[in-house]
């Protein structure tokens, strides 16, 4: 099964190279190359948003990685080197928009809330043709998600990634193994540097402390294990809290609710 998700996410990649323009404005019929998680490292001069109806997504590019859960979503900005993960259970509802119609400023990828509104806007013109009426009412469709999308808040679930070498290789490994619980002393040792040095670098690179990019971190890998209904004691251990009300103390601290509270909002 991997491997066939492996070879149509190459084919999908090839066809994306192939497609030099648009057909509209706003691209992701249903059954479109915009549905299927592009795992490889990508750009194209138009604006991505991968929106996950179910389960979980994350957008990895050299500056951060981006999760969205349901009801969120990813903007991708235009030119932006980026590659998709889906994890298992996910089904994902991408809209590739025309840079000129592009709702989102700057450079940098951020995940925005999606409401019920605009889920259903999505659903929708994800059923009409490619070459959907711009000028009747599948255009004045287009025009109001774009409209919501545009005043849909950012939402903080992203982890800034560095760029200095041994740092990257610290978070690699943090991130593939979030029970991982490696003192930044240890790390220091293992690159010969101090953990003063290794902690002020840390700091100027990510904007956040050691200890509090591993939270964040440790936070967003428990988002996808939550989703696809683990228990929460499995889910703590699984990300490296020695307890499951520390765990969601830490949850709540990050998203300023418990775990239960963020999946049936969302």
């Amino acid at each position: 099964m991997k491997h066939l998700e492996t070879d149509i996410a190459f084919t999908r990649l090839q066809e994306l190279r192939a497609l030099h323009a648009l057909p509209r404005p706003v691209y992701g019929h249903v059954l479109g190359l915009a549905n299927h998680a592009i795992g490889h490292r990508h750009r194209h001069p138009w604006a991505q948003l991968s929106y996950a109806a179910h389960g979980v997504i994350e957008v990895i590019t050299d500056t951060g990685r981006y999760v969205a859960p349901p009801l969120h979503a990813v903007w991708v900005p235009a030119g932006a080197a980026h590659a998709v993960r889906r994890f298992e259970g996910t089904e994902i509802r991408s809209l590739y928009i025309a840079a000129s119609k592009a709702f989102a400023p700057g450079q940098d990828c951020r995940v925005i809330g999606v409401t019920p509104l605009v889920r259903e806007l999505i659903r929708t013109f994800s059923e009409y043709p490619v070459e959907y009426d711009e000028a009747g009412e599948q255009g004045r469709l287009v025009a109001v998600m774009l409209d919501q999308l545009a005043a849909a808040p950012e939402v903080d679930l992203a982890i800034p990634w560095p760029t200095d070498p041994r740092l990257r290789k610290i978070c690699r490994e943090l991130h593939a193994h979030p029970n991982q619980d490696t003192t930044l002393q240890a790390y220091a040792h293992r690159l010969g540097v101090s953990e003063k040095t290794l902690s002020r670098l840390f700091l100027q690179q990510t904007g956040l402390t050691f200890r509090a990019w591993r939270q964040r971190m440790r936070i967003l890998a428990a988002l996808p294990l939550l989703e696809r209904g683990d228990r929460v004691t499995d889910v703590a251990i699984a990300c490296g809290y020695d307890s499951m009300s520390a765990f969601i103390a830490a949850f709540r601290w990050f998203s300023g609710m418990t775990p239960s509270e963020f999946f049936k909002r969302t």
